[in-house]
């Protein structure tokens, strides 16, 4: 296979890559750096003997990833406060054209199943990516992880049950989505109190991930009496953010409010909805997790 041949193989192929690379580690830095050491197996691979490139590709990439997690898995337990994924853009609207195939792809990639998948193992959470999300058949995940299929089977079938045991399916309705968290800024900026109280669930929880580096609680706020306030309290102050402005983009399968100070990225509100409410309010202002977001 010719050099230029072999790149256009992998640029092809590049986006489902760095789908795999990112949901299984949660960071874009980390999934680009998978990605290219993928790149570099692949260019110095003899590929007359490769006879899905897909295939392989997928297969590598997932490796590199599995050994990637294992090595960053303890950063998390220095981590101050909450740890959330990065928010990554995505443009599903745009690109996939099959609704149903559209609502998999976001919700396999929504910060909501991000944090639970946290808390499976390497390959639970590899098999999980590569079934749940891009319907790779059991054989082919058997092959990539070097088990047996039916262990793969087993493998899939506890991360399955994890995941469904610890969140809520929520709804991945964008048009639904926009329309809240539209209504959410309008009612934050607006000091709209009893406007806000009837966008959120009872229960509804925030969750800010600052790691220390900016203002955001350290721990969950639960209830919407606390929540709204403290929505309208952060507003009203600007929540230190200077010269402060707002952007609805699409980021994890689904709208987003990102937040600019001075026209660079300084925090990410998504929002859970369920039966037409907020469940879950998610608040990143690390900095270290908004870079990519500069050009978005």
């Amino acid at each position: 296979m010719a050099t230029d041949t072999a790149t256009e193989v992998f640029e092809e192929h590049r986006p489902v890559l760095m789908g795999v690379a990112y949901r299984m580690l949660g960071r874009v830095a980390d999934a680009e750096d998978v990605v290219q050491e993928a790149w570099l197996r692949w260019s110095g691979a003899d590929h007359a003997e490769v006879r899905e490139p897909r295939a392989y590709l997928v297969r590598i990439t997932t490796r590199l990833a599995i050994d990637r997690l294992r090595q960053i898995q303890s950063r998390n337990e220095a981590y101050v406060g909450p740890w959330l994924p990065e928010p990554y853009a995505t443009d599903f609207a745009d690109t996939v054209p099959d609704a149903a195939e559209r609502a998999v792809l976001a919700d396999s990639v929504s910060l909501a199943v991000l944090v639970v998948l946290e808390s499976l193992s390497p390959l639970e959470r590899a098999v999980f990516v590569l079934r749940e999300a891009f319907g790779f058949p059991y054989s082919d995940i058997a092959t990539t992880l070097d088990r047996s299929e039916p262990a793969v089977r087993q493998l899939a079938g506890r991360a399955r049950k994890h995941v469904d045991e610890r969140r809520t399916r929520y709804e991945v309705d964008p048009a639904l989505q926009r329309e809240l968290t539209e209504r959410f800024i309008a009612a934050a900026t607006e000091g709209d109190l009893e406007g806000l109280l009837t966008l959120l669930a009872p229960d509804v929880r925030l969750v800010g991930d600052s790691g220390g580096r900016a203002k955001a609680p350290v721990r969950a706020i639960e209830s919407a009496d606390k929540v709204s306030r403290f929505v309208i309290g952060a507003a009203k102050h600007g929540g230190g953010i200077e010269d402060a402005s707002f952007r609805v983009v699409e980021l994890n399968g689904g709208p987003a409010l990102l937040v600019l100070s001075a026209g660079k990225p300084d925090s990410v509100f998504q929002l859970d909805v369920a039966d037409g409410r907020i469940q879950c309010i998610y608040i990143v202002r690390n900095p270290e997790k908004l870079q990519s977001l500069a050009d978005v």
